[in-house]
């Protein structure tokens, strides 16, 4: 009881030299390397959430290589999808390309038919680009799926306005550099 008693003072003085030996070491190194401990506490932090993550993934993976391996029900229907996806998706194909061999073929058929009537109106006498119009119409009197419809132009931006001309100086903006007199300064 009277040891619990005792004031902190009143130590023997070799336990508070070591004490003191204690905090002065411990507090130069702090001030010295405190902040690179502290970035490096942080930073292995931050390793150990990533390893831990990936070692669940890793782990996780195993269990289902496991379970696949017991159950080959599961492997069986795996593949059984796979191939029936795969299988659709060759047949989407398959129409795509026979639309465009139709697509194709119309047009060899109508370019056919135009140098056959081009042909045609050479051999009577007339121009083939002043009869083109009418016969069309003649023809066919509603719109003609299969005519050649005219190439869009791209949906890109022009770089500049239609007006920006480099060598005018005009339409470039706020900017307009005129360059300087010539010959000598003139001045006192």
């Amino acid at each position: 009881m009277e040891h619990a008693e005792e004031p902190l003072f009143a130590r023997p003085a070799l336990e508070t030299e070591g004490l003191r030996f204690l905090h002065v070491t411990v507090g130069s190194l702090l001030a010295s390397y405190g902040w690179y401990i502290l970035f490096s506490c942080i930073l292995l932090y931050i390793v150990i959430q990533k390893l831990t993550v990936r070692l669940r993934a890793l782990r996780q993976r195993q269990l289902d290589q496991a379970e696949a391996v017991l159950e080959p029900d599961v492997v069986v229907k795996r593949q059984e999808a796979l191939a029936a996806a795969r299988l659709r998706m060759q047949e989407d194909l398959n129409a795509q390309v026979e639309k465009h061999k139709e697509k194709l073929r119309q047009l060899e058929e109508e370019k056919r038919r135009q140098k056959i009537e081009m042909w045609d109106s050479m051999q009577e006498g007339r121009s083939y680009r002043r009869n083109t119009g009418r016969p069309q119409e003649e023809d066919s009197p509603g719109p003609s799926a299969s005519s050649v419809t005219p190439k869009r132009k791209s949906d890109k931006k022009p770089l500049r306005g239609g007006g920006y001309n480099p060598l005018t100086g005009e339409g470039g903006g706020t900017c307009s550099w005129r360059p300087g007199r010539r010959g000598p300064s003139s001045g006192g």
